[in-house]
C-alpha cells in the first residue's frame, strides 16, 4: 500500500518533469533554427530604412552599429540606432547624419507608446522637424532646442530627443576619434 501511495504522489510531479523538458528542448531547437533568419530580416529592414532616408545609396557598410553610407564610391552619410526610454517602453530610432554635424533625418522603427498620443512621435509632423537640424539644436523648443515636443506626449517627444542627441552626439565623437 505504502509504494502505490508513493507512486500516486511521484508520478503527477514526474509527468510534469518530461513535459517541461521536452518543451524546453522543443523551444530551444526552434530558437537555435530561427535566430540566424530572425537577425537576417532585421538587417535587411534596417537596410531598407537607411535606403529610404538615403535614395541616392548603393550600400551600406557596418562597423559595430556605427553604418556607413555609399553612393557609389562616395560617403554620403553615416546611419545609427538610437533607443530612448518613452512613456510605454523602448522608441528604437534609425538616426541618419548627412555629415557629422547635421541630421538628415529620422525613423521610428518601433515602439510602445500609447495609441493615439505617444505614437505620433512615428507621424511626418514631429519626425519632419529633425531634417536638416544641426545636432547641437536637437532639443525641444522649451530647452532651447528647434524640436517641438507633441502635445499631450512630452514623455514620448523627450524620449526620442534625447535619445537622438545622445546618440549623434557619441556617434559623431566616435567619428572623430577614427579620423
Amino acid at each position: 500500500m505504502k509504494a502505490r501511495e508513493y507512486w500516486s504522489k511521484v508520478s503527477p510531479v514526474a509527468l510534469l518533469t518530461i513535459v517541461v523538458a521536452v518543451a524546453v528542448s522543443i523551444l530551444t531547437a526552434v530558437d537555435a533554427n530561427t535566430r540566424e533568419q530572425i537577425i537576417a530580416q532585421e538587417q535587411q529592414k534596417i537596410n531598407r530604412l537607411i535606403g529610404e532616408m538615403f535614395p541616392e545609396m548603393s550600400r551600406s557598410e557596418a562597423d559595430g552599429d556605427l553604418y556607413a553610407v555609399y553612393a557609389g564610391d562616395d560617403l554620403i552619410g553615416y546611419a545609427f540606432i538610437a533607443v530612448g526610454k518613452g512613456y510605454g517602453g523602448d522608441i528604437n530610432i534609425l538616426v541618419g547624419l548627412e555629415d557629422e554635424e547635421t541630421i538628415k533625418g529620422i525613423t521610428i522603427i518601433s515602439h510602445s507608446e500609447t495609441p493615439g498620443l505617444g505614437t505620433r512621435v512615428a507621424e511626418s509632423p514631429f519626425i519632419d522637424q529633425f531634417v536638416g537640424i544641426g545636432i547641437s539644436d536637437v532639443a525641444l523648443t522649451d530647452d532651447g532646442g528647434r524640436v517641438d515636443a507633441i502635445t499631450g506626449s512630452t514623455i514620448s517627444s523627450e524620449a526620442v530627443v534625447d535619445a537622438v542627441s545622445a546618440a549623434a552626439m557619441e556617434k559623431v565623437s566616435q567619428l572623430q576619434g577614427s579620423e
